[in-house]
């Protein structure tokens, strides 16, 4: 799901949720019974144990959300150093998926080599896609379910073949990787193999404008991995095919992000507008993906605050039941609302009680999502609205401790903040991890230090001198600089 940052005129900054009588909820109390719930694979018959048997290793109540922007590799890996059981990358578009470079923009799609699974340490993980037709959905989930085994063309055949049914008014448009726009792919004919045919192409036309897509490709996996390191598996990741060891142990559906259409064609969030095009997609999603890798979807509460929208995510939830999806997550804000205004946790209360069983046990699971600022609002959310756990958003963003500190209350034990020395470790981890994301680019560490400067201004929130040290975050452009910050404001005390 996109982020747009507070401080934007885009989006509100941190305030709870809205949960009228939840003033009197023991956060403390409600995590240590979480734990009890989680513990041992939870308890029998309960959606804990449902989740843990979809996806083992999921052990608490809380994940950290795929964040625009943000949560690559090493925002990943730094907030499983702390305790988080379970993230979801950036919404990847279906094309960027299928075509192996980037998608429309940057800015709410990411890059592929940031959301691949980067080794061992980086488990288990999500794979969030967003797109606009049934057909590349489900070719794009196959794809991201397989690591890529069976070939571009097979997945591409699959999204543009005669029996995909899919028929774009134009050629279809892809990118390679770093983004280089290739001539209009035609429409793949799946009746005679794997793209033997092209409708009005000649075939020997289609075939090398494929082999024109291969060969790139090849030369750019070759490069890269004489780059990478073998023993660095972090910066193995970067590899175009990966090995099934680093594959996704579940597909994400996102109908949540409340993108701008492109065209007439919806995706993201807009697909609560139109719940019969939802449910194709996540019909197709979950038919092409094995039945061994579970699918998950992302919503928002509704497109926005009219009667008739609201109803649209029960017709949503309630199909993607019946096809076997292991949970949803329900963001308490509309889809028009994008991140303007407190979010609805009494509205969230409304749709988790529709979809449970009278014991709580029975039904879909939920996560919740939006306005999760501290560990304690984890577990205020759990209690007032009855979900299974919370999707830690914007929240985490310069703040893996929030997970450390969710584990320690259901510990029982008070949450501690982190200290300047922790803070400085932090950094110094989270630069070195993009770093190694960004292997073999030119200008690295440049570019990494520019990129650390968002999450150093988010960091500086826990610094005592919180003004001071964003101020000098921002005026970061090397690592020189980046180094200089961590010297002067996280020295030794």
């Amino acid at each position: 799901m996109s982020v747009i940052e507070p401080e934007s005129s885009n989006a509100t900054a941190p305030t709870p949720g809205i949960a009228p009588g939840s003033d009197h909820i023991d956060a403390r109390q409600v995590a240590q019974e979480l734990a009890e719930v989680w513990a041992g694979g939870g308890r029998a018959g309960s959606q804990a144990q449902q989740i843990q048997r979809a996806v083992p290793g999921f052990d608490a109540p809380f994940f950290q959300a795929g964040l625009a922007g943000y949560s690559d590799a090493a925002m990943r890996i730094i907030a499983r150093r702390h305790g988080c059981p379970f993230c979801v990358t950036e919404a990847l578009l279906d094309r960027t998926m299928l075509a192996g470079g980037r998608g429309f923009a940057k800015a709410d799609l990411g890059e592929l080599h940031e959301n691949v699974p980067s080794g061992p340490e980086d488990h288990p993980l999500a794979c969030q896609i967003m797109g606009s037709n049934p057909a590349e959905m489900s070719a794009a989930a196959l794809k991201a379910a397989e690591q890529g085994k069976q070939g571009e063309k097979h997945y591409r055949t699959m999204a543009y073949g005669k029996k995909s049914g899919y028929f774009p008014s134009t050629r279809v448009a892809l990118r390679l990787p770093g983004g280089e726009q290739l001539p209009p792919t035609p429409e793949l004919d799946a009746s005679e193999g794997l793209g033997e045919s092209c409708g009005e192409f000649e075939d020997e036309t289609c075939e090398t404008l494929v082999d024109q897509i291969n060969d790139v490709r090849d030369e750019e996996t070759e490069r890269r991995s004489d780059e990478v390191g073998i023993g660095d598996s972090l910066t193995a990741s970067l590899r175009l095919s990966v090995s099934s060891s680093l594959s996704f142990e579940c597909i994400d559906v996102n109908l949540a992000c409340p993108v701008k259409k492109i065209k007439a064609k919806a995706r993201g969030g807009h697909w609560l507008a139109d719940p019969e095009g939802a449910i194709r997609i996540l019909e197709a999603v979950r038919e092409a993906v094995p039945a061994s890798i579970p699918c998950t979807v992302k919503l928002r509460r509704s497109f926005d605050d009219t009667p008739e929208m609201a109803a649209n995510i029960h017709t949503i939830l309630d199909a993607a039941h019946r096809m076997g999806y292991a949970w949803a997550t329900v963001h308490a804000r509309t889809v028009m609302q994008k991140y303007v205004g407190p979010s609805r946790w009494d509205l969230l209360r409304d749709i988790v009680r529709k979809h449970q069983g009278p014991s709580g046990d029975a039904g879909m699971p939920i996560f919740g999502s939006g306005d999760i600022w501290n560990a304690a609002d984890i577990f205020r959310m759990v209690r007032y609205t009855g979900v299974i756990g919370a999707s830690v958003a914007r929240g985490c963003i310069g703040n893996p401790w929030i997970f450390r500190q969710a584990r320690e209350m259901m510990a029982g034990r008070p949450p501690t903040p982190p200290t300047i020395a922790e803070q400085r470790a932090v950094l110094e981890d989270h630069f070195r991890l993009l770093l190694a994301v960004n292997h073999g680019m030119r200008q690295g560490e440049e570019h990494t230090s520019k990129l650390m400067r968002k999450f150093g201004i988010r960091f500086a929130a826990h610094h005592p001198r919180t003004h001071e040290v964003r101020l000098r975050f921002i005026g970061v452009k090397s690592d020189g600089d980046w180094r200089a910050v961590l010297d002067e404001m996280y020295a030794a005390t």
